[in-house]
Parts: structure tokens; C-alpha cells; sequence
């Protein structure tokens, strides 16, 4: 399968910059992957497609602010840091991009805060924008990390092309977030009210619950023609022996099972028996997702619309069939739905 491919024209005012007022108040595309029939609905009906003892998987992934700006010792030079993930909790070492990065040397000190609070000193180059810092703070642990997020911000896709507003630290999270390490939102599940999430409990629908750290990877753009020569960034994942239990159950008793969102999809297709039944794990995935792809555990998926030549397009189209997916998005643009982290739904049955 080529890059090309997965090139389509999509208007720049059809990328949402806000989300909608209510969440689940989202456009929803119903696609059926056998026939390509398209349906058009809210997201709050998506109670309409599922019943008792079905599975939905959840990432219960945190974003945590990873955006922070900076001033260059000596030079002053404004500096945007984006904090990737932490390297060593005793020493304080996080991995980190920097930008501009010409600017940022080994033994560089930078400095964050109205009152220069924060103090960082470079310590090692990992890639051309890669860096990883010692932050020096002398007080707990507990401390240095409210002082740190306090002077972060949400970090918005580039894609969302605005500043930050206050309500972004709420509404760029699922509200079911738990465990802190994601620099991005599982923007699928971004769609679920806590209502919906009742209604949904209500009907006996079984809910399990899976983790994927997303990190700034799921965004790299692919520069290979071909797409068997790209290679993902690796992301953390953890999936426990009770959501195994109820996904193994779901599936054995021919249930629908459905993964919210491509880091779902990903996490799950990390861990499987050849049985198809998925596995517990604890460790790092690399997956990349394309077509042509035989899915071992979801039989039905929720997702965003994305933004052209994107991996998480790739592996949406691998799982409604390719033909059928650029279809679908040729409609959205036609229907005027919203694209990217803070876009309408779809759903893939």
C-alpha cells in the first residue's frame, strides 16, 4: 500500500478548533464495512447499535500538559519545550523536544516561570529536536511535579491552529482518564458523556479498560512512498487480566466488540493468542496498522475523521475497508463534517 493513497482534498475550515458544546452532541457517520452504507446520526445514538453483554474498550490513558515555554539563559531566547516522558524520577530527567532546536546545546540552562522558578539544564542530544533534560528543584518529588504541570499548558495538536483556552484541560480528555502519561488525547473517546457512559451500563453493555501513553509518534508524518518501510515511534501499554476476561468473554460469546479509537485498536492487536483472544501485557507496542490487515479481536470501532496521509487514517481504513473509507471521507467533506481531535465520529460496524 503507497503514501499516495491516502492523500484526499480536505478544506482547512472543516478541521475543528473547538469541540462541540456537548460532547456527545458530535456528528456520528455510521459506516457498515461489509456494504459501505453510510448512516448519519449524533453520537449520542450510538445506544441504538449495541446491546447486552457487548464489549466497548476504553483507553483510560492521562494527558498531562506537556507544552511549556521557556526563556534560553544568557540570550533570552523564547524556547518551547514539549515534555515527552519522564526518564528517571529520582534525577528529575525527562525526554523532551525542543524548538528551535539549533539554538539548544549540551550544558544549556533554561529557564521557565514568570519568575524564573524552573530550571533546566540540557544533558544530552537524542535526536535533531530531541533533548533530555535535568530539572533542577531541590524540594519533594510531589512538589517539582505540581510546580512543573502548573507551568505547562494542553497540548493541543498543531493541527488546531489557535491559542490554548482554559477549558481546553477538560474538554482535550476523555472522562474517564486515570493513569497520567499521554502527550496527546484517544480523541474517540472524547465523544462519551458521562450520561451516554450510563445509559450505555444501563443496557449491560461491558466495558473494559485498556492503557496506551500516546506519545507525539501517532503524529510523525510518514515520508516513505512505501508504507512497509515506516516504522512507528514505540508507546507505552498495559493491558490487565480483568479487561482481558471481559474481552475474551465478550468475544467467545459472539458479542460485539468494539475499540474506541486506533490506540485501542493497536494495544489489543499488540497482545493476541492465536486464538484471537487477547493477552495480558505490560510493555512497549511499535504496531503500525495498514492496509491490507486481518483484525484478530474487534469486530467494530470508533474514530475520528482524519487528517490526510496520517497513520491513524491508515489503520482506520485497514479496518472499514479501504475503498470504503475514502468513500466515507469524500461524503464527510461533502456533509461538512468536522475533521481532526476535536471532530465528529465515526463508527464502524
Amino acid at each position: 500500500m503507497k503514501l499516495s493513497k491516502f492523500k484526499y482534498n480536505l478544506p482547512e475550515e472543516l478541521i475543528a478548533l473547538h469541540p462541540t458544546q456537548n460532547r456527545d452532541e458530535s456528528r456520528m457517520m455510521v459506516i457498515d464495512k461489509k456494504t459501505g452504507a453510510i448512516e448519519h446520526k449524533l453520537f449520542k445514538d450510538l445506544i441504538e447499535y449495541f446491546d447486552e453483554k457487548d464489549v466497548m474498550i476504553f483507553n483510560n490513558t492521562k494527558v498531562f500538559p506537556a507544552r511549556l515555554y521557556g526563556n534560553k539563559e544568557k540570550t533570552g531566547a523564547e524556547i518551547e519545550v514539549f515534555l515527552l516522558r519522564e526518564l528517571n524520577r529520582e534525577q528529575k530527567l525527562w525526554d523532551v523536544l525542543v524548538d528551535p532546536a539549533r539554538k539548544i546545546r549540551i550544558g544549556n540552562k533554561l529557564y521557565f516561570g514568570d519568575d524564573d522558578e524552573m530550571v533546566a539544564e540540557v544533558i544530552d542530544n537524542t535526536t535533531s529536536r530531541g533533548r533530555t533534560l535535568r530539572f533542577l528543584h531541590d524540594g519533594p518529588y510531589d512538589e517539582f511535579k505540581d510546580a512543573l504541570f502548573a507551568l505547562g499548558e494542553t497540548p493541543l495538536p498543531k493541527t488546531i491552529n489557535r491559542k490554548v483556552e482554559p477549558e481546553d484541560r477538560d474538554r482535550y480528555q476523555t472522562i474517564y482518564a486515570k493513569h497520567e502519561g499521554a502527550v496527546a488525547a484517544p480523541t474517540a473517546g472524547m465523544h462519551f458523556s458521562r450520561e451516554l457512559m450510563k445509559r450505555l451500563e444501563i443496557i449491560g453493555v461491558d466495558f473494559a479498560e485498556i492503557t496506551l501513553h500516546v506519545g507525539l509518534g501517532n503524529f510523525r508524518t510518514v515520508d516513505v512512498e512505501d508504507l512497509t518501510k515506516h516504522k512507528m515511534d514505540s508507546e507505552q501499554i498495559f493491558i490487565t487480566d480483568e479487561a482481558c476476561d471481559i474481552i475474551n468473554a465478550g468475544k467467545d460469546a459472539k458479542k460485539r466488540i468494539c475499540a474506541v479509537g486506533t490506540t485501542v485498536m493497536r494495544t489489543i492487536e499488540s497482545s493476541v493468542s492465536t486464538f484471537g483472544h487477547v493477552k495480558p501485557f505490560e510493555g512497549w507496542t511499535n504496531k503500525f496498522i495498514f492496509p491490507p490487515y486481518d483484525f484478530s479481536v474487534a469486530n467494530c470501532m470508533i474514530s475520528n475523521f482524519h487528517l490526510p496521509l496520517s497513520t491513524l487514517m491508515m489503520m482506520t481504513a485497514a479496518f472499514a475497508g479501504y475503498d470504503h473509507l475514502i468513500h466515507a471521507y469524500k461524503v464527510a467533506v461533502k456533509e461538512k463534517y468536522r475533521f481532526g481531535p476535536y471532530g465528529d465520529a465515526m463508527l464502524i460496524i
